[in-house]
């Protein structure tokens, strides 16, 4: 399947493109984790690599969202956006993940992406807003991948996500396709699609419309329409793992997890301190989904990295969630993490009460799987989670 996928990648994407990804998003890749280890033994917490929330600013409203729509969209300036990377250059940090609301929605996203073409960029966009005018200039410019949600081929994905937009969306991924774009798809797992996104067919046909990497995330019910009937239970979990290392073998596509490390082992990637989240408005939060901070990026004083690494915040959050899972914390002890954020001080900048919605919520399976781990049988998945950041899963 490696072969097969590397032939696509030479027939399917523009040359300089592929460059560009093995330059900037692999072998810095490698030099950023590498220079993370050596941080991590000196007690240090910069992480190798960053998630900024360009806006909250969206098109959509999905089901089980933690984007809250608040009136007038906040977003990051960009100044800020400036000096974080900049902060992050200076600790040989060169991959960053934009997303929102929806990125596209940011007005000085290109800006962003020429002023930092020595970094490379994976935006998370629902698809709607890229035209062919965009598909252009990010092929152009070539520091980017963009990374596609989507959650089925049809009703599957619009009962989430809004009716019709399956189709607005794979006629995007035909168009990212024209345009030679290396470029992947996100797919949110729910006990509602199961079955079909994690089938050969559906795995198929991203194929044929020129997906390159298909990245698989769990639901989480966040937001006021959370759906928590939407979770996995650990049965299905289970196997979701023997499912996603089935379709490695069988299709000629990066089949990318979040959750397990090389030894099929839970993993939680804030809590070993491999990426943290920059919040539209400038909070410095663990991970997506959880709009909490204690500090922000106007309390730096210019000194972005400083800010960071000073934070007992994260610290705190990372000694909580590993005295008690590997996985995910928000799902298995939702009521823990409320008197956690309340103890810590921490403020919500969700624009809704996240909190009680937290203390409120029924303990749901995670992917930590004690006993039952299935260790990663492919050399070469393997080889990507133990030496790059690799789905989260990459340290070890």
């Amino acid at each position: 399947m490696v072969v097969r996928w590397l032939w696509r990648l030479v027939r399917e994407v523009s040359p300089r493109l592929v460059w560009k990804a093995a330059y900037l998003w692999v072998y810095k890749g490698l030099a950023g984790v590498a220079e993370f280890r050596r941080r991590r033994q000196r007690g240090e917490l910069f992480p190798p690599f960053l998630f900024l929330s360009l806006t909250d600013a969206c098109n959509l409203r999905c089901r089980g969202c933690w984007i809250t729509g608040q009136g007038r969209p906040r977003r990051l300036s960009p100044e800020q956006v400036d000096q974080i990377i900049r902060s992050g250059k200076s600790r040989k940090v060169y991959f960053y993940t934009l997303l929102g609301g929806e990125p596209f929605l940011y007005p000085d996203l290109e800006g962003l992406l020429r002023r930092h073409p020595d970094c490379y960029f994976q935006i998370i966009t629902n698809g709607l807003l890229v035209d062919d005018r965009w598909a252009g200039r990010l092929a152009e410019l070539g520091n980017v991948t963009p990374l596609v949600s989507l959650d089925g081929l049809g009703q599957q994905n619009d009962q989430r996500r809004g009716q019709g937009t399956s189709e607005t969306i794979l006629a995007t991924l035909d168009r990212l396709h024209r345009h030679r774009l290396l470029f992947g798809v996100a797919t949110t797992v729910t006990a509602a699609n199961f079955a079909e996104v994690t089938s050969d067919p559906y795995v198929a046909e991203l194929i044929r419309r020129g997906v390159m990497y298909l990245w698989y995330y769990v639901y989480r019910p966040m937001g006021p329409a959370s759906s928590p009937d939407w979770c996995l239970d650990r049965g299905t979990i289970l196997q979701l793992r023997r499912r996603l290392l089935e379709l490695r073998r069988r299709h000629a596509i990066l089949i990318v997890d979040t959750y397990w490390d090389a030894q099929g082992r839970a993993f939680c990637p804030a809590a070993m301190g491999l990426g943290f989240h920059i919040g539209p408005a400038g909070s410095l939060e663990p991970c997506p989904p959880l709009s909490f901070a204690c500090e922000e990026f106007s309390d730096g004083a210019g000194n972005f990295a400083r800010l960071l690494e000073s934070s007992q915040f994260l610290r705190q959050f990372q000694q909580f969630v590993n005295s008690r899972t590997r996985g995910c914390v928000i799902l298995e002890r939702p009521a823990e993490l409320a008197e956690f954020l309340q103890t810590a001080g921490a403020q919500d900048y969700s624009g809704r009460d996240a909190l009680a919605e937290l203390a409120a919520s029924a303990p749901q399976c995670s992917h930590h799987l004690p006993g039952q781990e299935i260790p990663e049988p492919s050399w070469f998945y393997r080889m990507l989670k133990r030496r790059l950041f690799f789905g989260m899963s990459g340290y070890g």
